[in-house]
């Protein structure tokens, strides 16, 4: 791909590990600038990487990182992480709403402190930083919002089967028709992105049974750099899948992404039918 994310500042909620950290990666690999707001300042017992591997692993793949230890909950760490990124590099171009909380338990068995912090991140998270951020974007000329939310899919069995991550997930999904709205006129692009299948995380292996129907974070991540290395008065508030916006680039051979150790068909991931 010839388009370039070189010279662009990226603010991105989460970013430790997983896709959001594939996502920072790829942009790393063009030279770009890329500021994490991430909790995990010391190795969690459970999961691989903190904010600070995480800005090593960038700074080594060509890129320029801040890593802004902090809970996109609090207001104080949003405010105070936008103002980091643009005292460092001097403005923020784009927006990556990555950080999610994820319990799939039905409305008879959610606890309601996990539902409180499902939507406290992920919905009011989502709206939070953008926010925070959008006097910054109005003052780009190559601003993006990219949330990694599914498609609105109103199929029944959706809610049905996990109302309280359906309501959070959704909400993220909301603000991008909101802000794809509310900030045309300033030529700022607001999109999601989702994968098409389940993808090799930590969050996959630990609650949707392993990897070996997934594919790689390194999907998304090339989708998500074909976004938000175009022109964003060319498309806004779509919800996109992975593999369609790869097709859209010339990218159909998708076998380079599977996950290791994965075989037989690939598991469609949430709110998506066949």
């Amino acid at each position: 791909m010839e388009r370039s994310l070189a010279g662009r500042t990226i603010l991105m909620s989460g970013g430790s590990r997983g896709i959001g950290l594939a996502i920072a990666l790829r942009a790393a690999k063009d030279g770009a600038r890329i500021a994490l707001l991430a909790k995990t300042a010391e190795p969690h017992p459970r999961l691989e990487g903190t904010v600070h591997t995480a800005a090593a692993a960038i700074e080594a793949a060509g890129g320029s990182a801040l890593p802004v230890v902090g809970d996109v909950r609090s207001d104080a760490d949003v405010e105070r992480a936008v103002a980091a990124a643009a005292e460092r590099f001097g403005g923020i171009d784009i927006v990556v709403n990555n950080a999610s909380a994820i319990d799939l338990a039905p409305t008879a068995g959610i606890r309601m402190k996990s539902y409180d912090l499902m939507q406290d991140i992920n919905t009011r998270g989502t709206l939070l930083l953008t926010k925070a951020a959008l006097p910054h974007l109005r003052r780009s000329a190559h601003a993006h919002v990219l949330t990694l939310s599914p498609p609105l899919n109103l199929a029944p069995h959706w809610p049905g089967r996990h109302l309280p991550y359906t309501l959070a997930k959704y909400g993220m999904s909301l603000c991008t028709l909101g802000f794809a709205h509310e900030f045309a006129a300033d030529g700022i692009a607001a999109n999601s992105l989702w994968p098409r299948t389940l993808i090799d995380t930590a969050a996959v292996r630990n609650l949707l049974g392993g990897a070996e129907r997934s594919r790689t974070a390194e999907i998304v991540a090339d989708a998500a750099h074909a976004i938000l290395s175009r022109d964003p008065r060319a498309r806004t508030g779509r919800h996109l899948l992975d593999d369609e916006v790869l097709a859209e680039e010339g990218v159909t051979d998708l076998s380079g992404y599977q996950a290791a150790g994965s075989g037989g068909e690939l598991e469609l991931d949430l709110f998506l039918d066949a």
